[in-house]
């Protein structure tokens, strides 16, 4: 029987107590302060304690959290996480209101927010603040990201933590985006130096509105309406945006000079400038592998707009630019990972035209089907292969970033990062900032986040061009302050620089200084063999109307710095690292990993009556029902699932040849863009479970651990005792399943899982890689083009270049001048093609076409001014010969 209900309500019926969200941002210059107000609101007849796990940036410095229940403003203090729990737990035992805030133990960008004791009738409005840096784009843009999508981390088996009650996987209460019953409204006031060119999102945005005539000052607002379906980003670009900078921050009044605190903090943005010689060259060797997550969610769409090309379709389609574009000379490998992962070749191989077509074949039968999401493994194995002498390691990472074991897999980057440079992609709404980012600054490699319409290719083969620049070495930053100034330097040593990207620096300057006195900072190097440097001069007067973000920001890099050293050392020290850290933390009001916020009310003498009631606030997810499964079970999940998520309907009966076989766990698992891992044998997995009815409110005791507490406040615990009690910890191993299989259902009783064959249209066999790339006629006309390319840069003149050039093969055939080869002519036509109709993407194809123009010039062909005369009359177009490079 359906039941009317009114209000909030979770999947379970049950009603919501947080009604708000409202996010403003200030951004000045690179830098974004955001505080977030939420409001609660008890409207059951009895006392409820709140739990809201949500993302926030990887590098957010968390600094203020606050509480406002009535007229009554409580304000957060941070201290030691265990002492901190001890005092929410002591605060609810004995009647009072009490409010929490911390960190993910295995991810720094989720954080779990707990409101206690809130009585009924009662309202409370919560205040959080944190400050963060701007990433610079590949068109110079900045860009902010709000994340409004948590989507459930997938942990690994043997990781840290998982399965233990210390901080096991992460535990996440979502709903789909179209359900979350909370709204959302956002504001950006925007201050900078330099004016502001425009301001872009992929979400829906109120006109920009400048605050005065100069256009430095500007506001925006977020359209009513926003659905939960993405992530709320801004691209801010400012004219002449590349420009060294330095802000000095004066000390905090009340703190003792000497201290972090007490001191001024200097902020540098650094932009170096290389040589253009140096720049216009492309190294010719190198060994690249590229590693693709081909996880289940991978088979999502990659926007909402465009149901057809799916997270592991763009891949595809961007490693065929790669392969075409990688020089000759260099190595290779691709590997694919899930819950297993595979490579296409054993180790890397010479780029070859031979080497180049077995590759291609292997990418065009890639498909989003090895389960779960499992890095640390393939990149064990990477880093487990001797490097290749001369042939410096490029590894380029295509991820959604939904991992449970994030600070695990960044360890292990930083541990190998004298031997390669690490470059990588987060794919989809809700990848996780804290993975992408770590992995590029721990692997001295560059960050890329593709979402909403992005395309994936330009993004990459940015990263790629950076990846062909010659390494910079022999990095060197010096000070040249007054003799009464002395510096500590607050961030990690720079270990790379590329052209046009930001480096920042953070340092103490303890002492006095005249109020006209300057500093230096110099930034030497050696780049292609040819020593450069960089020079800043500053001012030592203290900026106005910073606040103390310089200090928090600079706070924040020395705290990640030293846990990530606390990491490295664990079990061979005292733990003075740890203690370190939390005392920067108390001391700078920053959070860190082993600090929480933590405020309680005892203004109110009155104690709270009655029994608890939880209530998990759900996240929005982004739902991925139908992507990457045969279009019956598309059919056949779609209702079942809808009844899930609406009511928490589980189906009880999971025979095979019924439609509700297909939301069985496994199923569910799957169409919510997790597959279960290949070896189940002697585990159980805590599904990220669709439906919040699922997730009981059990009565126990806290762990001290974060995601313990979150496992019992979110059922975590519960829901995996009865998974095992139903023998939903499979005794077979899925890698033994039949090919070209789906898991359709599970027999509870048998304990088996069954299968439905399904033969997949690039599982035909292939005898030449360009022709499975030029049949599919939906496919896009500049692939199409680039796959016909030879590893050397050359084209040849055959039916599927004429056909890419929109002409039959007389047509093309008939103009080549006699003395010219059909390779050189062929090649031609294709440099004009690309510059007469692809010159709004060029940055996909430049570096192939590089390769062509290398070809050409070294074939020193006759006619060339000739073919290209013929070539424009033939394709109606105007290139002239030296935009060709020829």
């Amino acid at each position: 029987m359906m039941v009317n209900c009114c209000g909030l309500l979770t999947a379970n019926k049950e009603p919501v107590p947080l009604k708000s969200i409202e996010v403003e941002l200030e951004v000045r210059n690179h830098v974004a302060t955001v505080v977030s107000t939420l409001l609660y609101e008890n409207k059951e007849d009895k006392p409820l304690e709140a739990v809201f796990v949500f993302p926030l940036p990887g590098d957010a410095a968390v600094c203020h959290f606050s509480a406002k229940i009535g007229q009554t403003q409580i304000v957060a203090e941070v201290k030691e996480k265990q002492e901190a729990h001890e005092e929410y737990d002591d605060a609810l035992s004995s009647g009072q209101q009490a409010f929490l805030l911390e960190e993910s133990d295995q991810s720094p960008d989720i954080f779990s927010l707990s409101v206690g004791s809130l009585p009924p009738g009662e309202s409370a409005s919560i205040r959080l603040e944190y400050v963060t840096e701007l990433a610079v784009q590949a068109d110079d843009g900045l860009r902010f990201c709000l994340p409004a999508v948590l989507n459930p981390r997938y942990q690994p088996q043997g990781s840290e933590n998982s399965g233990s009650s210390e901080g096991g996987s992460v535990q996440v209460t979502s709903v789909p985006a179209s359900l979350v019953p909370y709204s959302l409204s956002f504001s950006a006031r925007v201050f900078s130096p330099r004016p502001i060119s425009k301001v872009e999102s992929k979400c829906s945005l109120d006109p920009l509105q400048y605050l005065n005539t100069e256009q430095t000052q500007a506001t925006v607002k977020l359209a009513a309406g926003h659905k939960f379906d993405r992530d709320v980003e801004l691209l801010i670009y400012y004219k002449d945006a590349h420009q060294p900078t330095a802000v000095v921050e004066a000390g905090q009044a009340s703190a003792k000079p000497g201290t972090l605190m007490g001191d001024p903090v200097v902020m540098l943005s650094l932009y170096p400038e290389f040589p253009q010689a140096v720049m216009s060259s492309v190294a010719s060797h190198g060994e690249f592998v590229f590693l693709i997550d081909r996880s289940g969610s991978m088979g999502c769409c990659v926007d909402n707009s465009n149901r057809q090309e799916t997270r592991i379709g763009s891949a595809r389609d961007t490693l065929l630019l790669l392969l075409k574009s990688l020089p000759m000379g260099c190595y290779f490998n691709i590997y694919g990972f899930g819950s297993s992962y595979q490579h296409t070749f054993p180790k890397s191989v010479e780029y070859s035209e031979k080497t180049m077509k077995e590759a291609l074949k292997e990418v065009e039968k890639m498909d989003a089907d090895l389960g779960g999401t499992e890095i640390l493994e393939p990149l064990k194995h990477i880093y487990s292969q001797s490097c290749i002498p001369s042939q410096p390691r490029q590894v380029f990472v295509f991820t959604d970033g939904e991992v449970g074991n994030t600070k695990e897999v960044i360890n292990l980057v930083r541990d190998n990062s004298g031997s390669h440079r690490c470059f990588s992609f987060g794919i989809g709404e809700g990848a996780s900032s804290a993975l992408i980012n770590g992995l590029a600054k721990e692997g001295g490699g560059h960050a890329q986040f593709i979402t909403g319409t992005d395309r994936m290719q330009p993004k990459v083969m940015q990263s790629l061009r950076f990846a062909l620049q010659p390494a910079v070495v022999d990095i060197s930053v010096t000070w040249d302050l007054p003799k009464a100034v002395s510096v500590t330097v607050l961030s990690p040593p720079i270990t790379t620089i590329f052209q046009g990207q930001r480096s920042l620096v953070y340092a103490q300057l303890t002492g006095q200084s005249p109020e006209a006195a300057e500093g230096c900072v110099t930034v030497k190097y050696s780049l292609a063999g040819h020593p450069s440097q960089n020079q800043l001069r500053f001012s030592l007067k203290p900026a106005k109307d910073t606040g103390l973000t310089v200090h928090r920001l600079g706070a924040q890099t020395l705290i990640r710095s030293l846990e990530m050293e606390e990491r490295e050392r664990r079990g061979q020290q005292d733990g003075r690292v740890k203690q370190k850290v939390v005392e920067l933390s108390v001391q700078s009001g920053v959070s860190s990993s082993f600090t929480a916020f933590i405020a309680v009310n005892k203004s109110d003498s009155k104690a709270i009556q009655g029994p608890l009631l939880r209530r998990n606030v759900p996240a929005p997810m982004m739902m991925m029902m139908s992507c990457g499964m045969p279009a019956r079970l598309q059919r056949c999940a779609a209702p079942t699932m809808k009844n899930c998520m609406m009511w928490g309907a589980v189906p009880q009966s999971l025979s095979t040849q019924s439609c509700d076989d297909y939301a069985s766990p496994v199923m569910r698992s799957r169409m919510m863009g997790r597959a279960v891992s290949q070896s189940l044998s002697t585990r159980s997995y805590d599904f990220a479970a669709p439906v919040m009815g699922s997730l009981a409110a059990p009565q126990s005791p806290r762990s001290t651990a974060l995601f313990s507490r979150m496992k019992q406040k979110l059922g975590g615990w519960r829901k995996k005792k009865k998974m095992s009690e139903k023998k939903y910890q499979f005794e077979s191993s899925l890698s033994h399943r039949p090919p070209h299989t789906y898991d359709t259902g599970y027999n509870e009783a048998a304990g088996e899982i069954y299968y439905e064959t399904q033969q997949f249209p690039h599982e035909q066999p292939l005898d030449d890689s360009r022709d499975s790339w030029t049949k599919q006629p939906s496919r896009d006309t500049l692939l199409k083009l680039v796959s016909l390319q030879k590893a050397c840069g050359c084209w040849e003149l055959e039916p599927a270049l004429a056909a890419s050039l929109g002409k039959t093969s007389k047509e093309v055939e008939n103009p080549k001048p006699t003395l010219v080869s059909k390779e050189v002519w062929a090649t031609i036509l294709a440099l004009i093609w690309l510059h007469g109709f692809k010159s709004d993407v060029r940055d996909e194809w430049e570096l192939l076409a590089m390769k062509a123009v290398s070809w050409l010039r070294a074939q020193n062909a006759p006619c060339v001014t000739e073919c290209v005369e013929a070539g424009n009359a033939l394709l109606d177009c105007s290139v002239q010969k030296d935009a060709l490079g020829l």
